[in-house]
């Protein structure tokens, strides 16, 4: 048995946890999540308490994972994840214009990126983005879509990156002496 599965997740005031056979939905204050869950895992929710059960053994690696997956859902919708990214580079900014995301890369046209649903860009400066959203899931798969539009290059560093991520600078090449 899982560890982490065997914790019973706590479901805090202003949440709803709805289970109908394999399919959970979480409404809270900031929006509403849904999921459908592997029909081996039985989710229980009893007494502002969720508790995940596997019939055997033989699901044991689902049993962590589903019980991960429903406290990312609840703690998604009390309050919103985000991923913040850096832009660095000379001419290299972005910006808001409505719900898209303009972003010049030092490329011959500016990239533009709508937000999907459920996510919302913030660009409190020039170099710096912040993508939020209630679906953790989701949020991290879009700032890693506007990170790929240019990654950093270990020679000079310019790209885009995580705020928290190092970049290992490389030594460019010496010259014959």
């Amino acid at each position: 048995m899982s560890r982490i599965g065997k914790k019973p997740i706590a479901i805090p005031d202003g949440v709803e946890v709805t289970v109908n056979g394999s399919h959970i939905s979480v409404k809270g204050p900031k929006g509403t999540l849904e999921r459908d869950l592997n029909s081996n895992v039985t989710v229980k929710v009893e007494d502002k308490e969720v508790k995940v059960e596997i019939p055997s053994e033989e699901y044991g690696n689902l049993h962590g994972l589903t019980r991960t997956l429903i406290s990312n859902m609840i703690e998604g919708v009390t309050k919103e994840f985000t991923r913040a990214l850096e832009i660095n580079g000379v001419g290299y900014r972005a910006q808001k214009q409505g719900t898209k995301l303009v972003m010049n890369l030092g490329y011959s046209h500016p990239v533009e990126m709508v937000a999907p649903e459920g996510i919302t860009f913030d660009v409190p400066s020039a170099n710096s983005i912040i993508v939020r959203g209630v679906d953790k899931e989701l949020v991290g798969q879009t700032a890693a879509v506007v990170r790929s539009k240019r990654p950093p290059e270990v020679y000079r560093g310019k790209g885009i990156k995580y705020v928290e991520e190092h970049i290992r600078r490389k030594e460019g090449k010496t010259g014959k002496k």
